[in-house]
């Protein structure tokens, strides 16, 4: 049995490998293209540094020992069936974890605080203002400073911060670009605020990252980073249209299924706050992580904090 264990042991290490690998052909995680995305990768990487420090030293000790004392005819090892305490031993292994994860902590309340969603990102420019609907199971964004909207399609001006409003029309979703930051749930009854930022052109994926029933997979949408220039002449481009939304077209939307990519060049005064508002009990809407309504003045909030 022991020479099947052998060869089959590094197989099973190549085929794990291999399996993993195959995850994904991008790791587009850990290649941010904005502020956000990339403190946290930081984060990511001084987390798996701190705690390869306790496995990797875990994982050879293991197979050491485990070679070490296997039975096997001739075998010399000290044989002390009564040895159950080393203070050296203790001492390093309890106090080697405990240093981690002391630091491990510290360094997560710090990022905690640094990356709050709703803290607005220094920057000379005025941030731009989405507002983020889920349904089931598309996307629906307004620009009330534009007057247009879209749906499972966003274009946004590099190098400027963008500050996402979202709800939800029905289920709770997660919206998540994972390039240009971590991910934010959308939900019922609430207004939650997150700041994300684009620091070079390009086209990124965005997603739905919660489990929402029968077509949830098909809750994706492109995200166009682009020049000033290019995002003025997109936006009057789309005003141009003459192609509105209207109320009728949005009740249509907000039936269950997919929906193919939309832009319009105009839709109903306030409908994302009529959204929000419609499961709210006395007049009450809760605003989460910054959610206010209507939107404060992009001036008061653009240039107060440094970064997420």
């Amino acid at each position: 049995m022991r020479p099947y264990l052998r060869v089959l042991t590094p197989l099973l290490v190549m085929l794990m490998a291999f399996v993993l690998a195959g995850c994904g052909e991008q790791y587009i995680v850990l290649d941010p293209k904005g502020p956000i995305g990339e403190t946290q990768k930081d984060l990511i990487i001084l987390t798996v540094i701190l705690c390869a420090i306790i496995l990797v030293p875990v994982l050879i000790m293991t197979a050491v020992i485990a070679w070490r004392y296997r039975d096997r005819p001739g075998r010399k090892a000290k044989y002390a069936p009564n040895w159950d305490h080393n203070s050296k031993l203790e001492f390093t292994w309890w106090s080697i974890p405990i240093v981690v994860i002391a630091i491990l902590g510290v360094i997560t309340v710090k990022y905690t605080f640094d990356l709050e969603p709703s803290k607005p990102i220094e920057s000379a420019k005025e941030p731009v203002t989405i507002e983020v609907t889920s349904m089931d199971w598309k996307w629906l964004f307004t620009y009330p400073e534009e007057g247009i909207a879209t749906v499972n399609y966003l274009k946004i001006p590099e190098d400027t911060p963008i500050r996402f409003q979202l709800t939800s029309d029905i289920t709770m979703n997660s919206f998540w670009i994972p390039q240009l930051g971590g991910q934010i749930y959308s939900m019922s009854g609430m207004a939650m605020t997150l700041y994300l930022q684009a620091d070079e052109p390009g086209t990124y994926f965005g997603t739905g990252a919660n489990f929402t029933g029968r077509d949830f997979a098909q809750m994706t949408f492109n995200v166009d980073a682009v020049s000033d220039d290019e995002y003025t002449a997109w936006v009057d481009e789309v005003k141009g249209s003459n192609n509105e939304l209207t109320q009728e077209g949005f009740e249509k939307l907000r039936e269950r299924g997919t929906a193919e990519v939309q832009q319009f060049s105009a839709f109903p005064e306030g409908i994302f706050q009529k959204v929000m508002a419609q499961y709210a009990v006395d007049g009450m809407v809760h605003h989460h992580h910054g959610g206010v309504y209507p939107p404060t003045d992009s001036k008061s909030d653009s240039n107060s904090h440094a970064g997420h």
